[in-house]
């Protein structure tokens, strides 16, 4: 039975987004049980929820909450950003959103970064390379269930691998970016090891919604993929061992724990601006003009070279959430990102105020 006074969750250890969110939940000390599996078959007919009548979210996600609504009936929740506002809400105190509106709004650009382009990163180093398509095949039918027979491991590590080979088009992986995604890897290991040099964590000395966003994809890129792994620890030991403290910041005591004052930020958050605006930002608003024009697939030249993926309508949103955020801003703290974005190529995100 679903207990009233924790949050159930169903996700997976490969699951940059599960891993997110339990981080997130250990540092807040929201009490919350998880349940390794697949969200499909703990919630369909029979399964381990029947009894309360709970459907599977539609597409299916991990990580999938379930929550109460307004009304509160239980149903299933999949897109960690609102999840974390609505946890705000929900529970006093040890916050992941800053106070200040204008750290607020870069807060949210930067957890949109980790979950929308820097899984990117993920995606291709996982399924892009041999070496690591056959080492994620292996392993995720095992994280799956761990005492399988082999034979049956055999044919789900065959079913899974080709699956996940043939949707790198999706993120927009293939021989012509992988340059571009590489190079842009790298050059965010760079920044981030020179980040971690002056501040333990993006915005000061406590945790933001961003870190458990960035945190949760390189929990893969560092704990699982070979090759980006490799590259993490030539670059940048200092967000390898981000990572592993990452895990749970529980201990750490907030009102001692600033965040820094916008102005204050190292130089290093004006450099990830810049590698924003070098990359994302051309991505989603070539995506944004593709939805526009009802195209199925959008082209943009990103670091020198041509990119092509499908269209997406969640990129299309992103877009406009970024924008509502920025707007809902006063004008004073509009006018502190303007100044922050200077020279970063972020100003193109904004569009004109509707």
């Amino acid at each position: 039975m679903l207990k009233k006074e924790r949050i159930t969750l169903i996700g997976a250890p490969p699951s940059p987004y599960t891993r997110k969110m339990i981080a997130l939940l250990r540092y807040r000390r929201i009490p919350y049980e998880i349940i390794w599996g697949n969200p499909s078959e703990l919630l369909e007919e029979g399964g381990a929820f029947a009894e309360l009548g709970i459907k599977p979210p539609k597409p299916v996600l991990l990580p999938t909450f379930i929550m109460r609504n307004e009304t509160g009936e239980l149903q299933t929740v999949t897109d960690s950003t609102p999840i974390i506002r609505k946890l705000e809400d929900d529970f006093e105190g040890r916050s992941v959103i800053p106070e200040d509106p204008a750290l607020c709004f870069l807060n949210y650009l930067l957890e949109d970064f980790g979950d929308e382009w820097v899984t990117k990163y993920m995606f291709h180093y996982r399924w892009h390379f041999k070496e690591d398509a056959d080492n994620a095949s292996s392993i995720l039918p095992l994280n799956h269930k761990v005492d399988l027979t082999d034979d049956v491991w055999e044919l789900f590590k065959e079913g899974i691998g080709s699956r996940q080979i043939e949707r790198l088009w999706v993120v927009g992986s293939n021989d012509t970016t992988a340059p571009i995604i590489e190079n842009s890897y790298k050059r965010f290991l760079k920044i981030m090891e020179t980040h971690f040099s002056n501040l333990p964590f993006l915005f000061g000395y406590r945790p933001s919604s961003a870190d458990f966003a960035i945190y949760g994809q390189l929990t893969q890129l560092i704990g699982l993929d070979p090759t980006s792994r490799a590259i993490a620890h030539e670059i940048s030991l200092r967000t390898v061992a981000w990572i592993n403290s990452m895990e749970d910041l529980s201990g750490i005591d907030p009102d001692r724990s600033p965040w820094k004052k916008l102005e204050s930020l190292p130089e290093s958050m004006k450099s990830l601006l810049k590698e924003i605006g070098h990359v994302y930002v051309p991505a989603l608003l070539a995506n944004s003009k593709a939805l526009e024009r009802g195209e199925e697939t959008w082209e943009a030249e990103i670091d020198g070279s041509t990119w092509k993926q499908k269209t997406f309508n969640y990129q299309g949103k992103c877009l406009q959430w970024i924008n509502q955020e920025f707007y809902s801003l006063a004008e004073m703290d509009q006018e502190r990102i303007l100044d922050l974005f200077e020279d970063t190529g972020c100003k193109e995100l904004l569009m004109k105020e509707k």
